[in-house]
């Protein structure tokens, strides 16, 4: 089931009531049968993968917790590696390496049609297989100890809340509070609606009626004209933020409800000044993951400076794979390690240059300018995040740069199906947006005493707004998330 379902909305409630009214000792149980109840929503069958996923990292790090012979614990912890990445790699991304090595294999002749295989793509496979892997390998590390429970173990892989799209926790986070014996706390309950009901303002109110949008340029682009495709990518996103952070604040909403507290995941993006910053704001628990078991166990930036770049090219490219078997998210990839490269290479020169200009480096033009700039970069490398394939991507670039398409005319309404009842409705959702994405607080409290909700009538006001936004922009057809495809 999907956050923006009806089924969620009878589902949550019921396993709240219980959580509370339920003794500590069937809270385990309950959460547990609960979870899994909500990924068999999905597809029933595909609970299996994650069973095995589950067991089988959980043994082979009980195994490393046992001994202290590194050849039998570089094992364990290689056979669970391949496990649960063979599982990842096999759903995700077979029929994408059929597809390559047929492409190049044709270069040299006919070989035939190429071998796929049926596939459905697990939900959340991405995300709980990541889990599993940052687990096992702290084990390993000596980080934590290995959790002698295995149904405790397997909530932390299965927690309804983060199950599908993150985020992506640390056991160390985790499962410690899972164990814990939660109260009601109005606080947390107050806190919690309050993310809850952002998050559905940004995926009901924002992320859904912009797809309107981008989806009529991207799903035609031969059709498409350049300024349509440049609003469009603009728009694009702002839709993708609101539909993934949308998710994150509910999950972080409905799980801090019952005293859980999971990871910030956003912290403003498209504030930042550089595209390394970007991603210190953006997907945070994906990034600090790579960060982690990629990059600094590839060497970080305590190598050579050759060694170094690669390294970051490499966490890219891996990031962009892990999005989706499409070479478009492989070019997506590509294109964010190279700003870091390119950043890195002239971050000397321009500090340099700042100096003999004598431009103070909080100046605040220059932070307007910086943040201009980075978000051109991203939205650049969203395009090709949004194309349907490299082939659409390509025809979208071809029209922008050519005169001939520029040249045509070009209308809000037929081009982007944007009347003017729609822009006025787009336009109040952004500002409201604003105002909603200010009024989350994702910090720690760090005194449970503090009002939660302060200026009482604007804060009225603006609730009564997403309130009627949210049952004039209802409909029967529920959106799924973007993020669930990955």
């Amino acid at each position: 089931m999907t956050f923006n379902s009806l089924s969620f909305l009878i589902f949550y409630p019921v396993v709240l009531l219980l959580y509370f009214v339920l003794p500590k000792r069937a809270r385990l149980p309950l959460l547990l049968a609960a979870s899994y109840f909500f990924y068999m929503y999905y597809q029933p069958s595909l609970i299996v993968l994650i069973l095995a996923t589950t067991l089988v990292s959980w043994l082979a790090a009980l195994g490393i917790s046992r001994t202290e012979n590194k050849y039998v614990r570089r094992l364990l912890l290689s056979l669970s590696l391949i496990v649960c990445l063979g599982t990842l790699f096999f759903y995700k991304y077979f029929n994408f390496l059929m597809e390559s090595i047929f492409g190049i294999a044709s270069l040299f002749g006919d070989v035939g049609s190429p071998f796929f295989l049926s596939l459905a793509l697990p939900v959340g496979i991405s995300f709980y297989t990541f889990q599993t892997l940052s687990y096992v390998i702290d084990v390993y590390r000596g980080k934590i100890e290995h959790e002698k429970n295995f149904l405790y173990y397997a909530l932390f892989v299965s927690f309804f809340p983060q199950l599908v799209a993150g985020p992506i926790e640390r056991p160390e986070n985790l499962l410690p509070q899972l164990k814990k014996q939660h109260t009601f706390n109005k606080t947390d309950a107050m806190m919690g609606a309050k993310h809850i009901l952002v998050g559905y303002f940004k995926k009901i109110c924002v992320a859904d009626l912009l797809a309107q949008t981008v989806n009529l340029v991207y799903n035609a682009p031969e059709e498409a004209s350049p300024i349509g495709i440049i609003v469009a990518t603009a728009i694009f996103a702002v839709q993708i933020y609101c539909d993934f952070s949308g998710y994150t604040d509910i999950a972080i909403g409905v799980s801090r409800v019952m005293g859980i507290r999971l990871m910030q995941n956003f912290d403003h993006p498209y504030r930042a000044r550089t595209v390394r910053e970007f991603w210190l704001r953006w997907h945070i628990s994906l990034s600090s993951w790579f960060r982690d078991y990629l990059y600094i166990p590839l060497g970080g930036s305590r190598c050579a400076k050759w060694r170094h770049l690669l390294n970051l090219m490499i966490v890219f490219m891996v990031s962009g794979l892990w999005h989706g078997a499409n070479l478009t998210f492989l070019v997506w990839g590509f294109l964010h390690g190279a700003y870091q490269v390119v950043g890195q290479l002239t971050r000397a020169p321009r500090a340099a240059l700042r100096r003999r200009l004598g431009i103070e480096d909080d100046a605040r033009w220059l932070a307007v300018v910086q943040t201009a700039v980075t978000s051109l970069l991203v939205g650049f490398a969203w395009l090709f995040f949004r194309a349907n394939s490299m082939a659409d991507a390509m025809l979208l670039l071809s029209r922008i740069v050519s005169p001939a398409a520029w040249r045509a005319p070009f209308s809000l309404s037929g081009d982007l199906g944007l009347s003017f009842t729609a822009l006025l409705t787009v336009a109040v959702s952004l500002v409201l947006l604003l105002i909603l994405d200010r009024m989350v607080v994702y910090e720690e409290e760090k005194d449970g005493s503090a009002p939660i909700l302060e200026n009482g009538g604007f804060v009225f006001v603006v609730w009564s707004v997403l309130l009627v936004y949210m049952l004039l922009l209802a409909t029967d057809r529920v959106s799924t998330f973007i993020y669930f495809q990955f």
